[in-house]
């Protein structure tokens, strides 16, 4: 169980901090929930303490993790698959995993596709909500701003296409 003031992840939306834990009633029934506050967008969520676990909610990574996703995205390759329907269940299936590498690897396969070929309007909200989720926990992690980290993935992204063919 997390307290008021706990930083998590809910995987569907990003990090954040619960802010409270109250009681509401829906129909006829009560349930108890954390009240969590996504600082990009400044988005406020419910999520149900009895089922936290279940959807996947989990503590923020360490400082020392988040150097290593930063890291894991800069030599990360571009290895996508061509079929693009295959291609979106793969990146879906990732994103909904929680895991953070996972979720860096569709980040950084959607921005080179993005800067290669473009994205259809599908891969485009995904690539947001990816980028949401890495994102989030990136700035809580490492206690740097959303612009930062904004920034750091774009140049990441730009420095390795401007790399000659055979560097890539």
């Amino acid at each position: 169980m997390y307290n008021v003031g706990d930083t998590v992840v809910y995987p569907a939306h990003g990090a954040g901090k619960i802010e409270a834990i109250e009681e509401v009633k829906m129909s006829d029934a009560v349930s108890r929930y954390y009240i969590m506050r996504i600082p990009f967008g400044d988005m406020k969520v419910l999520i149900p303490v009895d089922g936290a676990e279940k959807i996947g909610v989990r503590d923020v990574i360490e400082q020392k993790t988040a150097d290593e996703v930063i890291e894991f995205f800069r030599e990360t390759e571009d290895g996508e698959t061509a079929n693009w329907n295959k291609r979106f269940r793969e990146n879906m299936s990732k994103v909904k995993s929680g895991n953070i590498f996972e979720v860096a690897g569709v980040v950084k396969s959607l921005m080179l596709r993005d800067t290669k070929k473009g994205l259809s309007t599908s891969e485009r909200k995904m690539l947001a909500n990816a980028k949401q989720i890495m994102v989030s926990e990136l700035v809580i992690a490492k206690g740097i701003t959303f612009q930062y980290v904004d920034n750091l993935l774009k140049q990441i992204v730009n420095d390795e296409q401007s790399r000659p063919a055979e560097a890539n």
